[in-house]
């Protein structure tokens, strides 16, 4: 009797897979450690709706934020990968979780992009785009 494995090329999707998981949980790690120290109450760490993740929510002074973090080789290829489809996904699931949150009090809120690069720094588009 033979035993069927994998095909190579899917263990690599795999691992693949699994790096950029881990590469993605180590970079909102370090926004919110950037976000605790700038003195923001985290709301929610990836919180999921209906409509997708939001990676990370916070408050401070009556100021919500949607934060989406990319982990990106640079600030362009971030960009690249926030496109009209994903702002409105984005957009979709910060309404849904602003009216399953009523506890939530913010006087305005805005949605900004964080980019962590290679060498750990940290890149922040404040207020990246907006609801419609």
């Amino acid at each position: 009797m033979t035993v069927s494995s994998p095909a190579p090329s899917s263990w690599r999707r795999r691992a693949t897979g699994r790096r950029a998981y881990h590469t993605g949980l180590e970079a909102e790690r370090k926004v919110i450690d950037l976000l605790q120290r700038e003195e923001w109450t985290i709301l929610a760490h990836r919180a999921r709706t209906q409509w997708g993740e939001i990676d990370i929510v916070a408050t401070r002074g009556g100021m919500l934020v949607f934060t989406e973090v990319k982990a990106r080789r640079s600030v362009m290829q971030a960009g690249d990968a926030i496109d009209h489809r994903t702002m409105r996904r984005l957009m979709n699931a910060a309404q849904a979780l602003c009216m399953l949150n009523s506890s939530w009090h913010y006087d305005e809120m805005r949605f900004d992009v964080v980019v962590v690069l290679p060498d750990g720094n940290l890149h922040r588009i404040e207020d990246a785009f907006r609801l419609e």
